[in-house]
């Protein structure tokens, strides 16, 4: 079997979530658990920090990940979704697993992944915590893919656990009020395991403290330790530098974070709240390690998709934001970025919220509505009548490539180019 073979066969035969939507969602860890008995539990053969929330956690996840590698720790992270490659997914200290490995894996173990019929991300989960064990990591990174109690993750035991906010996303699945998405995100809290909260909401602060007092696990919210406030800013509106605050008193002063979006600002002090508690843990990282953690995020472990400047003449910026907050996050930066001439390269996929997060978008823009290149994308057209609604104009194209080709074709050097709405679009333009 070849690499290329190996993944149309699960593409065709595993439900994917980001592909075909709630369907391939599974509400019990039950294949999960099958998973891993077969693969003589791999989730306990390594030391690692679960990770979850609405926004922010992939950049939390990354950031994090690249200050344990700066920190000289053999550093697992198990993201999702991937924008080009399957394998940017499953990393160690940021390169990829082989073709090889996931060829052979896929051999090794297909007839008893047929008896258990597994999603794919039920699949990827169980590759991702065999590998880390097989090549004995220090420690990984693991990500959530969706909520947190019923995720196929939520079956390892970390030594610390994050949640990055509470927003509204995925409601069909994880609950229709802020309580009940808490309540799910909640769900990865572990006994005698700290936790800490990104961000303090009044409707899910109550929530988090009840399931951490009930798990004996202590619990923290980096946002009432941390303030920060961007210290400089760049032509293309990237955030090039922070100062955190303490007690009033500035901690670390101009702060380089090769993630450019004003939104980090949320994402960092969860960051530093977590290495201060691993330092306590006895996983040392010096200031310096963490400043070159967050500078080099990037080259470290291959994220993408977020703030991206793609050219500077015009401004082109790719953003995977894709759901009201997000987008809110988003509009709020490109508020403050000087330009002639707005384009808007936007599509989405069918379960979302669409036309909440189109009226958040600046109504003097051009848009460029298309269909991300799966079965869950909305079809551009019907995103122009939805956008229509909200006061948006512009015309539908056919795909995300020629969409973006007439966005460049009507824009000059000193216009924005926005390219977002799904991370599925941002995926095939880069």
């Amino acid at each position: 079997m070849t690499y290329r073979q190996c993944l149309e066969y699960l593409y065709s035969r595993l439900p994917m979530f980001h592909r075909i939507g709630p369907a391939a969602y599974k509400a019990n860890l039950d294949n999960t658990i099958h998973i891993m008995q077969m693969l003589e539990n791999p989730e306990q053969g390594f030391q690692c920090i679960h990770v979850a929330g609405t926004n922010g956690k992939g950049s939390t996840s990354h950031m994090l990940a690249s200050i344990l590698q700066e920190a000289g720790y053999k550093t697992g992270l198990f993201t999702s979704p991937h924008l080009k490659d399957f394998r940017e997914r499953i990393r160690i200290n940021g390169k990829m697993i082989s073709r090889n490995k996931v060829v052979s894996f896929v051999e090794r173990y297909r007839d008893g992944f047929e008896s258990i019929q597994p999603s794919f991300f039920e699949w990827t989960a169980g590759l991702a915590f065999d590998h880390f064990r097989n090549s004995k990591v220090d420690i990984a990174v693991i990500e959530t893919g969706l909520g947190g109690r019923l995720d196929s993750t939520n079956v390892v035991h970390p030594i610390l656990s994050l949640i990055t906010n509470v927003q509204w996303d995925h409601m069909n699945l994880l609950g229709n009020t802020l309580g009940k998405i808490a309540t799910e995100k909640a769900g990865i809290i572990k006994p005698n395991t700290p936790v800490i909260i990104g961000t303090t909401h009044q409707e899910t602060e109550r929530i988090f403290e009840s399931v951490a007092k009930k798990n004996k696990s202590a619990i923290s919210f980096a946002d009432q330790t941390y303030r920060i406030k961007p210290s400089g800013e760049s032509r293309a509106g990237e955030i090039t530098e922070f100062d955190l605050i303490r007690n009033k008193k500035p901690v670390i002063k101009r702060l380089k974070c090769g993630l450019a979006g004003s939104y980090q600002k949320h994402n960092i002090p969860l960051v530093l709240a977590a290495v201060e508690l691993l330092n306590e843990q006895g996983i040392r990282v010096s200031e310096k390690e963490l400043r070159q953690g967050f500078k080099n995020v990037k080259t470290n472990t291959g994220i993408r998709g977020r703030w991206e400047v793609l050219s500077k003449r015009p401004i082109t910026i790719a953003d995977t934001a894709h759901n009201k907050d997000g987008i809110t996050a988003v509009v709020n930066q490109l508020k403050r970025i000087k330009y002639k001439n707005l384009h808007l390269v936007l599509g989405a996929v069918n379960d979302k919220d669409i036309e909440s997060m189109l009226a958040l978008f600046p109504k003097n823009g051009t848009c460029y509505f298309c269909k991300p290149d799966i079965p869950r994308g909305l079809d551009p057209v019907e995103l122009k009548v939805l956008a229509e609604r909200v006061g948006l104009k512009g015309e539908a194209y056919s795909s995300v490539k020629k969409a973006l080709q007439a966005a460049r074709n009507n824009a000059v050097s000193s216009d924005l180019i926005y390219i977002g709405g799904s991370t599925f679009v941002v995926a095939e333009v880069i």
